[in-house]
This record gives structure tokens, sequence and C-alpha cells, in this order.
């Protein structure tokens, strides 16, 4: 029998997205957990009414390798950005607000937008004013396991504390950066007509998060304020620093006059500004970070160079003389304008219009390469169609501070699809506890473990083992490979193993793709003619593996010693 090699954390993952209902992120337990963040009933009714469909029912599971090359990305963007040759090369055909002197302030939570799946992951967009942060630390206090097994990776309320204390963090560093005298005092939060905004709940937690660190914060309308006296107003109240939430990344709209002064007289600190969007998030900026003959004359180290390659999906600025060679490679391309925001005006090339495709050869487009989202299935209902997701790192000075996925159906996020909108990021490795969804029948519950000839011991969440099974899923490196399986059938108390009351042993062989092959796999029972059969013990585990599966399934406390097994 062929050794198995490690299960890929990344299969781990999708498995758990198809078929792991683990948590409660029911409306009620969300209502009760904003009403804690807000300190009132306001905002969970407001979003019922307003927002039905901002939080979604069921986390995403990301691995952790994943994770942690969002990290390195970010990084990288960041080195290239931080180049002198990048910034006169970038702020040369920028707005001339973009090019004001040297701006200390470094821009409030950027956000890196992902697809990922079990094959690959792709930075698709960066935002400079990326919007949900809040919510999802909100969301993060409501969050239940019902499942004993993953109570592990729900938030704690410490890490949910310690990210808005980062927040907070953020704002006065970027206070400091500016240079001016005195302390912090005063926080607006800007955005045209911010109580008809769909991510006004946002609004109201920043403020009340504001108002807990002794800061006076107030939401308001480019147009309410004003400048006089070398300062920056709303009524009667000076400003020192102004989110800024506004889609005018320029400040050209005449509702922005007042801060437009404000900002190019250096009297009020703005985060996000338009310098970081003529850096970062116009999207032209991707057809830098994934041209390798760009990054090289650039001076790009190469090992910067290998991460963007991998993971920026190659994006071209649309010219009407390519205009033929992009209609012919439209259906493998996304269009989006290269200022747009919110997935406005975004298409996919296969669902272009001849008047559309006019549109966007008028100027103004991109052409990324079509990279897919991952896929979570949104109920335990047979037939029910999957949901999309993206992955969205928040990030400040290079470092990610959180990861938050958004479920929708259609072509780009949009926080109407039922079951969709933000959602809780679980971090899956290859030591993914082996009862993750594990197959439950009341105070009795089935385990699944890959044994190898090591004497290792792989958990097979269950999800994972079901989907293998009816051929829903694929293990390419167990691709040609015979695996032994062990199913341990364990009785439950207050929701953790207890006792084990059944053992069974089986093979489980797989094809040169990776599907299992059931009609290869060798068998002990006479009955299916043309398959080679075994003896009963072939598939037993050792001694060590035995210790080892009793370990992963018993506390400390236990004893070490497993119920006979019965009826094996």
């Amino acid at each position: 029998m062929q050794r198995p090699k490690n299960q890929p954390a990344a299969q781990v993952a999708d498995a758990l997205n198809q078929g792991c209902f683990c948590f409660d992120l029911s409306p009620e337990a969300l209502a009760e957990g904003l009403e804690s963040a807000l300190g009132s009933a306001e905002l969970a009714e407001e979003i019922r009414e307003r927002n039905p469909h901002l939080f979604a029912r069921q986390p995403v599971f990301v691995n952790a390798a994943q994770l942690q090359r969002m990290a390195e990305v970010v990084a990288a963007v960041e080195s290239v950005v931080a180049l002198p040759a990048y910034e006169q090369q970038i702020l040369a055909s920028s707005p001339e607000i973009a090019r004001l002197g040297p701006v200390g302030p470094r821009s409030a939570f950027f956000g890196y937008d992902f697809h990922a799946d079990a094959k690959a992951l792709s930075l698709i967009e960066i935002n400079t004013n990326a919007g949900g942060a809040m919510l999802n630390a909100a969301l993060a206090r409501t969050e239940r396991a019902t499942c004993p097994a993953l109570s592990g990776l729900v938030p704690t309320l410490d890490s949910v504390l310690a990210f808005e204390a980062r927040i907070v963090a953020m704002f006065r560093n970027e206070w400091r950066l500016a240079g001016l005298p005195g302390e912090l005092a005063s926080i607006a939060i800007v955005d045209e007509a911010p109580e008809l905004q769909y991510l006004h709940p946002e609004f109201l937690l920043f403020k009340r998060l504001f108002e807990r660190e002794g800061l006076t914060p107030i939401i308001a309308d480019p147009a309410a304020l004003d400048w006089r006296d070398g300062r920056l107003w709303h009524d009667e109240q000076p400003i020192d620093l102004v989110y800024n939430r506004l889609t005018d990344f320029y400040l050209e709209q005449p509702g922005s006059a007042a801060l437009r002064e404000a900002y190019i007289r250096q009297a009020v600190v703005l985060t996000p500004h338009p310098r970081a969007h003529a850096l970062y998030a116009d999207k032209r900026r991707l057809a830098v970070f994934s041209d390798a003959a760009q990054l090289q004359a650039l001076g790009v180290p190469p090992t910067v160079q290998d991460v963007l390659l991998e993971h920026v999906p190659r994006t071209r600025v649309v010219d009407s003389v390519d205009a033929p060679r992009l209609w012919a490679e439209r259906r493998r391309l996304f269009f989006k304008p290269a200022s747009g925001f919110g997935s406005r005006a975004a298409y996919r090339g296969d669902k272009l219009t001849r008047r559309v495709w006019e549109e966007i050869l008028a100027g103004g487009y991109v052409a990324q390469d079509l990279v897919l989202p991952g896929e979570r299935r949104s109920s335990e209902r047979a037939g029910e169609k999957n949901l999309k997701y993206d992955l969205r790192a928040y990030a400040y000075e290079a470092e990610v501070l959180w990861v938050a996925a958004r479920l929708y159906q259609g072509q780009t996020t949009n926080f109407r699809t039922p079951g969709g909108g933000f959602a809780p990021v679980y971090s899956t490795t290859d030591a993914t506890p082996a009862s993750c969804c594990s197959e439950r029948r009341g105070d009795l519950a089935s385990y699944i473990f890959v044994l190898d000839e090591a004497d290792a011991v792989h958990p097979l969440p269950h999800a994972l083992y079901v989907a293998l099974a009816r051929g829903e899923a694929t293990a390419p490196d167990w691709a040609g490979v015979t695996v032994r399986l062990a199913d341990w059938y364990v009785r439950l108390k207050d929701g953790e193993p207890s006792t084990v009351v059944n053992e069974t042993y089986s093979l489980m062989s797989f094809d040169a793709r990776g599907r299992v092959d059931w009609t290869e796999t060798p068998s002990p029972h006479p009955h299916r003619p043309g398959v080679a059969r075994v003896s009963e013990d072939t598939a037993w585990p050792t001694v060590a593996q035995r210790e080892h599966m009793t370990r992963l399934l018993f506390s400390a406390s236990t004893d070490g010693r497993v119920a006979a097994r019965a009826g094996a």
C-alpha cells in the first residue's frame, strides 16, 4: 500500500465551506451583539429595517497559509509604492491635489480584496476607504460555535477589544504623523448624506468607539463643514481629523470645497487622502503590479516581483488600439472603471453587450484576467445555490489588522443576496481537529482519521470525507494512492468525546486525478467481483496510531485508555 501525503489544508477549508454549519450567526444573536456594541437597540433595529442582507448566516473558512500569503501580498504592494521611482511615475499623471508636498499620514483602513479557493489566491482590488471594519468587529461579538470542537475558531472578546484599540491607535498615529500641535480631540466621520448610506450603521459604531476613547466625534456631510479662521468647523465644533469615507477621491465636488481648502492648507488631517488613492486605489496601478517589465524597470527586487506576479491577475489599461484583441479575449476578462468604487459599472466580459463595449472603449477602464471567487454553501438544504465570496484584508502601514469575507450572488458583491453580506473568516490548517463537522447523531458522533505507514495520523473533517466519498471533491495529493481510514464512533458527554463505542477500519483508493475510485478500492468482503480482496486487519492501526487518535479525541485529563472495540 502506498503512503499518503499530508492532507492539504486548502482542501479542508473548501470542504468546510461546502459542509460545515456549526456556527450560529442568527439575527437574534446579531441583534444582541449589536445592542451590546452600541449600548442600545437602535442599531440592531436600523439594520433589520434597512440592511437585511448586511451580515451573512455562515462563516467562510480559509487555510492559514493563504491568510499568511495575503499578508505577504500586502507587504509586497507597500514595498513597491515606497519606491521613489514608482511615486514619481504615478504622481506625474495624477491630479494636482495628489501631488501636494510630503504628506505624513499613511491613510487609515486600506482594504485589499482577494478572490481565493483551494487552487489560487488573487488580489483583485485595493481600496483606500474600505468599509466594514467596525461592522465585522461587532459581528465577532455575536459569533457562537454550535459544534464544541470548533469553538476555538471563534474570536474572543479580548481579540475584538484589541482590534478596536488598534483602530483608535491608528487614528491617533495619523494625527501624530501630520505633525500638528496639541492632542487629537475631535474626529469627523464624513460621507455624502451619511444617514442615507448603506453602511451608516458603521458610522454609528465608529462614533460610539471614539466617544469611549474620550474623543469628540461627529458624523457629517462634507457640505456641512465650514472653512473659517484657519480651521475646519462643523457648526461651532473645530475639527482636528476627518475620517474620509467619500468617493469624491480628489475632493472635486462643490460640497467638498471646505474640506478641500482645509486639506490644501494642511489645517486638518484627512485620512485616507487623495495622494493615497492615486498611489494605491486607482485600478491602473494593478497594471503595474502585474507586469514583469514595469516591475523590473522600477527596480523591484525579484522576490517581491514573484509575489506580485503570482497573486495579482494580469491587468491592462483599455486602449481602443487593442479593441479587436480585447473583444476576442473578453470571455476571460473582467472590465472595471479605473476610478470606480463599489463594483459600479464593472462587467464580466462574457456578459458584455456592444453598447457597453463602446462605453468601455471610450476610456477610463482596465481589463483584468478573470479569476473566479471561492464558493460557500449557504444552507444544509439540498439544491440551494452556492454563494460566492471574496476576502477583504483591512490593513494599515503594511500590516493586516483583520480579515473578513463578503458573500453574494451575481457578478460582484452587492449586499442584496439573502444569506449574504459580511461574514467572519476562520482559519484552517493541516491540524484542524478531527471533530470538525463530525457526523453527529444525538449524543454520538463519528470521527474520521487517515493513517499512514509512518505511524502518523491525519484528522479528516467529516464534511471532506463525505464530499470525497460522494465524488464531490478531489484530493490531488492522494492521486494514485490507497489510504487507510479509521472511523471511531464516540459517545459524547456535554458535547465532548467521552467513550469510544465502535471502531471501523477500511481502505479508500484514489485515481490519477485524486478522485475516489471505489472500483479499485480493495475490500475484505467477497461480494464485489473483480475487486481485490484483502484480510480484515489490513487497515488496522498500529499501537502508536491508536495512542495518537486517543490523544486527539480526549483531553489531557484522559487516562489514556480507550474503551474496548465493540463490534469491530
